[in-house]
């Protein structure tokens, strides 16, 4: 049922001449369901109160409610087509008057960690590109049926939504970024093990689905009490997001997988000065996939104290700063790091090696993410003391990866087997930390184990051979010739 419902907003938006990508589908959908989400909330809480005997303050004015504007119903619980707005009248409304009172929300919160601040950041960054209220009109009755109240439904519901995101990350370059092959999170993540009463970050959140992967993976294993739900509720995962429409994906996506207030803040998280980060600021567990690829302003490269315009090395100073001591990261970056000959990443490998125990390099093929053909390691390290020695492990290079044969958890078991003793085998090897040129730092190891290939031989050797088989040939014809 929920997949049809998806499928019919979808057609849609495909018809509406506002709506032009896979990007602006999941977009509008996300606003949709959130406002759809945010009254079956308060329709809980509002029942919560009244069998406690108390009165629930709502957070929405009554004509901004979902019953009021989207769908008013009559005695029969059918949509009251006399109340209810189409057409010109539904857009006027919801341009001109909802988004507006719902973005100064943002203004009135106390704080960005309450589901108030959450409403008014949505909806100051989104806005609404759906041009006929007719189409809109069919799309709220459809997101009418969307139920959120029960975990079974929620469920239902975010792994429909990370189908939508990942065939927005396989649209084109654009959906690339919020898209990070699922079975590779929770492959980090089991590397990491985050455990209650720890503070799991990413900085680069995209669509969140380290976030959520993490809350899934934590959820599982937890005693199931009243202060570990709260905990990992409220005091668990935190991200900053800078693009205005994968902070909105990843608060939808971290709803869907039962947050109720995500603590993701809208932000450009390199606009942060490294210095400044405090240990009060400091995370146990740090996972993420910063965008590579991007240049960065010289103002924004006086935050760090390694100046580079890449994007991806300014995070990885941000992220190593922002480890507590003892604290444990796995960080997707490109493969061209571990060698780059430029003064900052010679410097940068010189930090991590020095700072922080960079104990295994995990080399993905090429493909593993479908938006790209950039090839990837991931790094996972522990701070607070130098490299030792660091394992390698080589995902099988021969295996072709694409859209139709995306990575998957069973290309990882190896990894994860072998991760604990780790040996060496011809997929993986160990690099003493000592036998690291201190002049350049180069970390891109070729894999010592792999069977010997045949050695080529000279032309001289190639042309003798040659002559032999000639002669041999020439001798066989002559002997078949004199039987004949």
């Amino acid at each position: 049922m929920f997949e049809n419902t998806f499928k019919n907003i979808d057609d849609l938006l495909y018809k509406d001449a506002g709506a032009d990508s896979e990007l602006d589908y999941i977009g509008q959908t996300s606003w949709v369901m959130f406002l759809k989400y945010l009254d079956e909330l308060e329709q809980d809480k509002a029942d919560e109160a009244e069998l406690k005997g108390q009165e629930y303050q709502f957070i929405l004015e009554p004509e901004y409610r979902w019953p009021a504007w989207a769908m008013p119903k009559d005695a029969n619980g059918n949509l009251d087509h006399h109340k209810a707005m189409t057409g010109p009248d539904l857009i006027a409304f919801v341009d001109g008057k909802l988004f507006p009172y719902l973005s100064k929300f943002k203004q009135a919160a106390e704080n960005p960690q309450t589901i108030e601040y959450k409403i008014g950041e949505i909806f100051s960054e989104l806005k609404n590109k759906i041009q006929s209220g007719y189409i809109l009109r069919d799309i709220l009755e459809y997101a009418d049926a969307l139920p959120f109240r029960s975990s079974k439904d929620k469920h239902e519901l975010s792994d429909l939504y990370e189908s939508k995101i990942k065939n927005m990350g396989n649209a084109g370059r654009n959906g690339g970024q919020y898209y990070t092959p699922r079975p590779l999170i929770r492959a980090m993540i089991s590397v990491l093990d985050p455990q209650m009463g720890e503070k799991v970050y990413d900085g680069a959140a995209g669509s969140c689905g380290f976030l959520c992967e993490a809350y899934e993976y934590m959820y599982e294993r937890m005693e199931k009490s009243t202060d570990n739900l709260q905990t990992l509720q409220e005091k668990t995962f935190y991200g900053k997001e800078k693009k205005n429409l994968a902070y909105v994906i990843g608060i939808m996506n971290m709803i869907l997988h039962g947050i109720e207030a995500p603590n993701i803040i809208h932000t450009n998280t390199l606009s942060e000065n490294i210095r400044d980060i405090q240990e009060k600021n400091r995370y146990h567990v740090i996972l993420a996939n910063p965008p590579f690829g991007g240049k960065e302003r010289k103002e924004v490269q006086q935050n760090f104290d390694i100046k580079t315009g890449e994007t991806a090395f300014l995070f990885l100073q941000h992220f190593i700063k922002s480890l507590k001591t003892g604290g444990r990261a796995a960080i997707v970056i490109k493969n061209t790091f571990l060698s780059n000959t430029d003064n900052a990443s010679v410097a940068l490998r010189q930090h991590l090696l020095e700072s922080c125990n960079l104990h295994t390099v995990l080399e993905l093929p090429q493909g593993a993410f479908t938006s790209t053909g950039v090839k990837t390691v991931v790094l996972f390290f522990q701070k607070g003391e130098p490299t030792k020695s660091i394992w390698y492990y080589q995902l099988n290079p021969e295996r072709s990866l694409g859209k139709t044969n995306p990575l998957n958890d069973e290309d990882l078991k190896e990894f994860l087997a072998y991760y604990q003793d780790q040996p060496e085998t011809e997929s993986s090897w160990n690099l003493n930390a000592a036998e690291v040129n201190p002049d350049t730092f180069d970390l891109s190891v070729k894999n010592p184990n792999l069977p010997e290939e045949a050695p080529l031989r000279a032309p001289e050797e190639i042309l003798a051979e040659m002559e032999y088989l000639d002669a041999e040939t020439s001798s066989i014809l002559k002997s078949v010739k004199e039987l004949i």
